[in-house]
C-alpha cells in the first residue's frame, strides 16, 4: 500500500513537472503571426479569458489556458486595454499581454478646423468611420449636458487641433477631450496676457479670438486685427465685423451680405450692437487666442479685404473709404 501511494505521488509530481515545463515552454515560445492575424481587436469589457479564447479562435495561440494563467499569475489580466492592435514581430505570450496592457493600439485622427462652427463640427465627426457615433440624435443642449457643460453655448468651446485616438473612441469622448484642451490653452494664455486689455474675462477673449479667426487666414495679420478691435473697444466704437453678422443670419445666409443684413438687429450684429457678441462664432486655435492676448499696439481703426487674403488697414474713416473704393468697388 505504501509503495502504491509513493508511486502515485511520484507520478503526480512527474505529471506536475511536465505540465509546468509545458507552461514554461509555451509562454517563452515566440508567437508566429500571419499578416491577417496581426490586426487584433479587443472589445470593451473583454476579460483576459475572453481575450485568450479569441486569440485561439484566430489561430494565434493553441493553449489559451496558459495565456490566461500567466495573465492571472502576473496580475496583468485586469489591465488589458480595449482597442485595435497591430501586432509586429514575434512576441511571446507575456510580451503580447504587455502590448495589450500598455494599450499600444492603432491610432486614428480627426481634426477640428479653425473657423468652423459647432454645426460643421458635428457633421465632420458624424462622417468619421473610426469614431463611435453616439450624438447624432442628440440636441446641442443634450450634448453639452452629457459633457457636464449644461447651459453653455457649444460654439467655440472645442479647441481647433488634430487629435489622435484609438478605435471605439466615442464622438462624445472626442468632444470632451477637445473641450479640456480648449480650457487648458485658454487658461494658460489668459494668465500670461498683456495688461490692461479691454476684456473682462477669458471667455470674452475667446469670443474675440473667434472673430479674429474668421476675419483672416493670414497668420501674420492676427495680432494687428486683434489690435484694431482692441482700439475700437477702448473707444466704445462698434466692432462692425461681417463674420458676426453672418453668424447671426444663420442658415438663411446665402453667401452675400446685403444692406438690410447690416441693419437687421440680432444678438450677433456688431453693426447694430456695441461690444462683443454673446458667444464665440467659431472654433479657434492657439494662434488666434494668443493674438488676442498679445495684440499689436496700433492706431488703425479700420481694415478692408484686398481680395487676396490680406487686408488694408487705415487710421481714419477717410482712408478706409478710399481703401473700400479701391479694393471693394474697384474704382
Amino acid at each position: 500500500m505504501w509503495r502504491f501511494l509513493i508511486f502515485l505521488v511520484v507520478v503526480g509530481l512527474v505529471a506536475m513537472g511536465l505540465v509546468f515545463a509545458d507552461y514554461q515552454d509555451t509562454i517563452k515560445q515566440p508567437l508566429n503571426f500571419t499578416n491577417e492575424q496581426r490586426a487584433f481587436t479587443i472589445e470593451k469589457g473583454w476579460s483576459a479569458k475572453r481575450v485568450a479564447a479569441e486569440l485561439e479562435k484566430n489561430g494565434v495561440i493553441d493553449k489559451p489556458n496558459w495565456f490566461y494563467l500567466y495573465a492571472r499569475i502576473s496580475k496583468k489580466g485586469t489591465g488589458i486595454k480595449s482597442g485595435e492592435f497591430n501586432i509586429s514581430g514575434s512576441p511571446t505570450m507575456p510580451e503580447l499581454i504587455d502590448i495589450f496592457v500598455k494599450g499600444q493600439t492603432v491610432q486614428y485622427s480627426a481634426n477640428i478646423i479653425e473657423g468652423s462652427t459647432f454645426k460643421q463640427l458635428r457633421v465632420r465627426l458624424g462622417g468619421n468611420p473610426h469614431l463611435e457615433q453616439t450624438i447624432a440624435a442628440m440636441s446641442d443642449d443634450e450634448i453639452m449636458a452629457a459633457l457636464d457643460l449644461a447651459g453653455q453655448h457649444p460654439e467655440g468651446l472645442f479647441f481647433s487641433d488634430t487629435y489622435q485616438f484609438p478605435k471605439q473612441t466615442s464622438d462624445l469622448d472626442f468632444l470632451k477631450r477637445a473641450n479640456e484642451m480648449l480650457q487648458k490653452v485658454l487658461t494658460e494664455e489668459w494668465e500670461n496676457r498683456q495688461p490692461d486689455l479691454p476684456l473682462a474675462s477669458a471667455y470674452e477673449a475667446l469670443v474675440l479670438a473667434s472673430i479674429v479667426e474668421k476675419e483672416t487666414a493670414a497668420p501674420e495679420e492676427r495680432p494687428l486685427i486683434a489690435g484694431v478691435f482692441m482700439s475700437r473697444l477702448r473707444k466704445k466704437m462698434r466692432l462692425q465685423t461681417d463674420p458676426t453678422v453672418i453668424y447671426g443670419i444663420g442658415d438663411s445666409y446665402d453667401g452675400n451680405i446685403r444692406k438690410k443684413d447690416l441693419t437687421t438687429d440680432t444678438p450677433y450684429n456688431t453693426y447694430t450692437r456695441a461690444g462683443l457678441p454673446p458667444t464665440p462664432i467659431s472654433m479657434v486655435g492657439r494662434e488666434a487666442i494668443h493674438a488676442v492676448m498679445h495684440p499689436d499696439a496700433t492706431k488703425n481703426l479700420f481694415f478692408v479685404s484686398r481680395g487676396d487674403g490680406t487686408h488694408k488697414f487705415s487710421e481714419t474713416v477717410e482712408q478706409h473709404n478710399a481703401a473700400v473704393r479701391k479694393y471693394q468697388l474697384k474704382r
